[in-house]
């Protein structure tokens, strides 16, 4: 499971930095189920449009950025959770960090993931 996961988290930071709506599109429903949902203090979004639209929202406030995966994908039974930052368009320092925990269904994709954000230092 340990590469399928990482292919996974890693399909979901290029989910959130991918700029063309209909390649969003596609890996969004290629990493979430149709059901999956998203949740996190500023936003959330539910099946594959909402989800889409949501993360162009955040590219819209954060134009030009790019998240990283900071740490994992850790995980055990069908749970994981990794740690990520967002880089400014000079890339030195990061503008914002999290935790995210998620909920990994059978056919091997994201039913479920829940953001916590925090200090980018």
């Amino acid at each position: 499971m340990t590469d399928d996961l990482n292919t996974l988290i890693n399909r979901y930071i290029d989910a959130w930095n991918e700029t063309d709506a209909e390649q969003r599109r596609q890996l969004v429903a290629g990493t979430w189920t149709e059901d999956g949902d998203y949740l996190d203090p500023l936003m959330s979004g539910s099946g594959h449009d909402s989800i889409a639209t949501m993360i162009a929202l955040a590219q819209q406030q954060f134009p030009e950025h790019r998240f990283e995966l900071s740490f994992g994908p850790d995980a055990h039974n069908d749970r994981v959770r990794f740690a990520w930052r967002l880089y400014g368009r000079d890339g030195d320092a990061p503008v914002a960090a999290g935790v995210d925990f998620a909920t990994v269904a059978g056919d091997g994709r994201l039913r479920s993931v829940t953001g916590f954000l925090e200090s980018p230092v």
